[in-house]
């Protein structure tokens, strides 16, 4: 192959890469204003100011846009989770960090997760990205406990939490949340002492 030819086909891939980032941006903003129900490859096209020919192009069905946009949302919390595990520091105020984001600047992208999440129930095709986020948690869970049930409650309780942040669309209070999920794991540290005792 000449150098030539090489680049062509390296820049038709950028292109291709390109097109395809805007389009799953483009069907994020459309879970963001409609929901994930609002998602087809028209409204998703219209949004990318591209033909529907082109979106399903990249996308051949429904299901392969809505996987991929679940995924790009999943890659970034599967990232930051990590970072989090494997970093120092506090690991469930890390948690509580990453979950009250989703009450300010991290909104948009946490709605959108919650509703592709959600869709998962019903098209089964997005089922194992949904559960990125919870095994990401029970990961960092299980670095701080032995107990299955503990790490279950974990679990439990932080997909409530960014459910309830994100439902009283309000900053949430991070010291707050950190001791929710404190309390969820087991820390003794965390819990309140009987009425009258220190």
């Amino acid at each position: 192959m000449s150098e030539g030819r090489g680049s062509a086909i390296d820049g038709r891939r950028a292109r291709g890469n390109k097109r395809r980032a805007e389009i799953i941006d483009a069907t994020l903003a459309v879970v963001t204003r409609d929901g994930a129900a609002g998602v087809t490859h028209r409204t998703v096209a219209k949004q990318a100011g591209i033909t529907t020919s082109l979106s399903a192009y990249y996308f051949a069905t429904l299901d392969d846009l809505l996987v991929a946009a679940l995924s790009s949302v999943a890659d970034v919390y599967t990232a930051r989770l990590r970072e989090i595990i494997d970093g120092p520091g506090d690991r469930l105020r890390g948690l509580a960090e990453l979950i009250t984001a989703s009450g300010g600047p991290e909104r948009e992208r946490a709605l959108a997760e919650r509703e592709l999440s959600t869709l998962a129930a019903r098209r089964p095709a997005l089922a194992p990205v949904a559960r990125r986020w919870r095994e990401n948690v029970a990961e960092l869970a299980a670095t701080l406990t032995d107990d299955p049930r503990a790490v279950a409650a974990l679990v439990a309780v932080s997909d409530g939490l960014c459910t309830a942040v994100l439902i009283d669309n309000a900053p949430a209070d991070v010291d707050y949340v950190h001791g929710v999920l404190s309390q969820a794991i087991g820390d003794p540290a965390h819990r309140r002492s009987p009425a009258g005792q220190q």
